[in-house]
């Protein structure tokens, strides 16, 4: 005989079906949305590459913009690549020091304090600036104040301030993350918290810190508004990112769009192509010095 089935397992049994279909509604609601975010970006970037795909050659990358009208075939965009690196680099020596000590100071010396309730409060300030603003206040200071010219460099200053409240935060977190029992065992042993902070803190949140600050260097190389008040325009080469104006990929995009002849639109979207591939390319990197560290951590 089959004995009879309790009103306890009957509840059971409904609580865990209703169960299972909540969790089947929410795992679709998420595949959803999923779905809907992708669709833009694979839009996106089928757009370009189909478009870009079109002027993707040698030339492309060997030639710059000097003597060539938008009406002319040819041209490419070696000057608007070599000056958006420069500049980037630039900014990256500039921003990452400042934006890393901030990061310490905060983490392992504010405690709490005024000082530091300030610096933070900064921080999410400029992490809300719009990077016009930030492009207004380098023409008004470096260029019409101090009466320095256009030049790359004045362009990789409005873009360190774009860069540094990105960094700050991002290495904040990290080193957040750093358990404090490393910090009271070096301190057990003698250590000064100077050294500690250089050869364990840092050693240790140094992965999370690199991929934010990859992040960050993809996030500002795609700038165009700051740039153009502070580099100005040129079809010329120019290495030299302290002199005169200088081009880079996000003013070469926004100036070939700008003209209506098939041979320019053309460039413009072979160069957010390239754009875009060097910022893939960034954060692949970033992936792979994480992905490459993580069994260290484990």
């Amino acid at each position: 005989m089959t004995s009879a089935s309790t009103p306890e397992s009957v509840s059971l049994t409904s609580v865990s079906a209703g169960r299972k279909i909540k969790d089947r509604l929410v795992q679709g609601l998420v595949y959803l949305a999923f779905a809907l975010a992708v669709v833009p970006l694979v839009s996106v970037l089928w757009t370009v590459a189909v478009n870009g795909a079109e002027r993707l050659d040698p030339t492309f990358f060997q030639f710059s913009m000097n003597a060539v009208s938008g009406s002319d075939p040819g041209g490419g965009a070696y000057h608007a690549i070599i000056g958006t690196l420069e500049q980037v680099a630039i900014t990256t020596v500039i921003a990452v020091p400042l934006a890393l000590l901030t990061a310490i100071y905060l983490v392992e010396y504010a405690g709490g304090g005024r000082l530091g309730r300030l610096i933070s409060f900064t921080v999410d300030v400029m992490t809300g600036i719009p990077s016009i603003v930030a492009g207004l206040f380098v023409l008004a200071l470096w260029l019409l104040t101090m009466g320095f010219g256009f030049s790359g460099f004045a362009g990789a200053l409005s873009l360190t301030i774009l860069m540094i409240p990105t960094v700050v935060r991002a290495a904040e977190e990290m080193l957040k993350l750093v358990p404090n029992d490393l910090r009271e065992a070096s301190y057990a042993l003698g250590v000064p918290r100077w050294r500690t902070i250089c050869f364990v803190v840092l050693p240790t949140a140094l992965t999370g810190i690199v991929t934010g600050v990859m992040l960050a260097v993809a996030r500002v190389m795609g700038e165009t508004a700051p740039l153009l008040l502070t580099i100005f325009f040129t079809k010329a080469i120019n290495n030299d990112p302290f002199t005169g104006p200088q081009a880079s990929l996000p003013t070469f995009i926004w100036e070939q769009a700008a003209d209506p002849n098939q041979h320019s639109i053309d460039r413009a979207w072979t160069g957010a192509l390239v754009l875009i591939g060097i910022i893939m390319l960034l954060n692949l990197v970033a992936r792979l010095v994480a992905r490459r560290a993580a069994p260290a951590g484990r």
